[in-house]
């Protein structure tokens, strides 16, 4: 009888990237199933949310514990399909204690992944791709409550950038930011974030999809509008050595 030997999977010949949501969350996976190259799949991971209510900012810091507490399940989870590259598609934690608290966080994911998988954390890749287009001066739009935008605003300090504004939407659950009216996040992008002294404007909240909006308000504003979770599969992707150029879905996957 002939031994079938093990071979490498041909589904996700160029990358199987595994993605860590929240339970609350539907934005990410709408996003990512946009962004397709051929060879890439995306395999999804659920943590739960046990405390959904973002409603104060004491109920967004009691939400923050409670994810804290079973992140590591979803990442244990999703080791078992054996993915090539790991991408967090939640964001509050990976601002958390600037610099230093986004570094203690990749460096808890990778104890578990181990050391030869790659990590992709949405503020990460946020400065990564602003970056890639020499921004220094940003303004950002958040679904947090103010405890949150604090946060956002001083990785990006911290991260060399002079931050003008952040504007949260102060959305009410963990579930309800994906239910914002796009026309709110667009009348927040242009008549609070945009100035003539704003290199780029960037949008934290994995669960406010801007995947659809973005691109044409590029286009208006002449400037990188960066929504984080078309930031965070552009830095996973090129991470792979996926350098497909995709159109239509912002500057950022048509540039670089």
């Amino acid at each position: 009888m002939k031994i079938l030997k093990a071979q490498e999977p041909w589904i996700g010949a160029r990358g199987r990237i595994g993605v860590i949501i929240p339970s609350t969350n539907i934005g990410v996976e709408y996003d990512c199933q946009r962004i397709l190259p051929p060879g890439i799949t995306w395999h999804f991971a659920r943590f739960f949310v046990s405390q959904p209510d973002l409603s104060s900012d004491n109920m967004f810091l009691a939400f923050i514990d409670a994810i804290r507490e079973t992140i590591p399940h979803a990442m244990r989870d999703i080791m078992t399909c054996e993915p090539s590259y790991i991408m967090m598609g939640m964001s509050a934690e990976t601002f958390w204690g600037g610099l230093e608290g986004n570094a203690e966080f990749e460096a808890r994911l990778r104890d578990i992944v181990g050391p030869d998988i790659g990590v992709t954390s949405g503020a990460a890749a946020l400065t990564a791709a602003l970056d890639a287009f020499g921004a220094k001066t940003v303004a950002a739009i958040t679904p947090y409550q103010s405890v949150g935008d604090v946060q956002v605003q001083r990785f990006l300090e911290e991260s060399g950038y002079n931050v003008t504004k952040v504007v949260g939407l102060k959305c009410d659950t963990a579930t309800s930011i994906a239910h914002t009216p796009p026309h709110e996040v667009i009348d927040t992008i242009l008549r609070q974030l945009d100035g003539q002294d704003v290199d780029a404007i960037v949008q934290a909240g994995t669960n406010l999809s801007g995947i659809d909006i973005f691109p044409t308000l590029e286009k208006q504003l002449g400037k990188p509008v960066i929504p984080i979770n078309v930031a965070t599969i552009w830095h996973a992707l090129r991470a792979q050595g996926v350098d497909d150029k995709i159109y239509g879905r912002g500057w950022l996957m048509e540039r670089f």
